[in-house]
């Protein structure tokens, strides 16, 4: 795959930029520490700002590599740092991405998360040689899912037991878009 790595985007609303050290305060308060945000996720609720330092420590190291991409999406109004989106996992042979994200509860059903995925989207298939890009949710989470569809993902399927997260094993639901359903 061509990579580039995580590089400034801008949506009407958001910008999607690397995240740093000085973030922590809000990564903590606005979702990490949130067990209600993170039982979908694969990590637990945070419970010191300390782990939220932490994981900014690494991911701030980790921008070195261009395969790195991870993005914090910041309101611009308010500069207010409200989640994050993600590459999760690759697969080079097919040239395939799959796309995580989460967003605190206070911007839950703003269109937020749908403006930064289309963004996610173009990008990849604008600078990178993506041919596919992928995404799952836990079948109860099907907020999630309408994020999905509404980028223009298509819905594929239900892997039963596939996933793990806070909750345990679960069933995942597959979405994804083609280079070739984009252009």
């Amino acid at each position: 795959m061509n990579n580039v790595g995580t590089i400034p985007l801008e949506t009407k609303r958001l910008m999607l930029r690397r995240l740093n050290l000085n973030d922590a305060q809000q990564m903590y308060d606005n979702w990490a520490s949130d067990p209600e945000i993170t039982k979908y996720l694969s990590w637990p609720a945070y419970d010191s700002i300390e782990q939220a330092r932490a994981f900014l420590d690494y991911r701030t190291d980790s921008y070195r590599d261009p395969c790195t991409y991870d993005w914090g999406i910041v309101v611009k109004e308010t500069k207010q740092l409200i989640g994050t989106i993600s590459a999760v996992d690759f697969s080079g042979k097919v040239n395939s991405v799959e796309i995580g994200y989460v967003i605190g509860r206070n911007w839950w059903h703003e269109g937020y998360m749908t403006e930064a995925l289309k963004k996610i989207i173009s990008f990849f298939f604008t600078n990178t040689d993506v041919n596919r890009i992928e995404a799952c949710h836990d079948c109860d989470n099907p907020n999630s899912g309408r994020v999905m569809h509404k980028c223009g993902m298509s819905f594929e399927g239900i892997l039963r037991s596939r996933g793990y997260n806070n909750n345990g094993i679960c069933d995942e639901a597959v979405y994804s878009i083609l280079r070739t359903e984009y252009e």
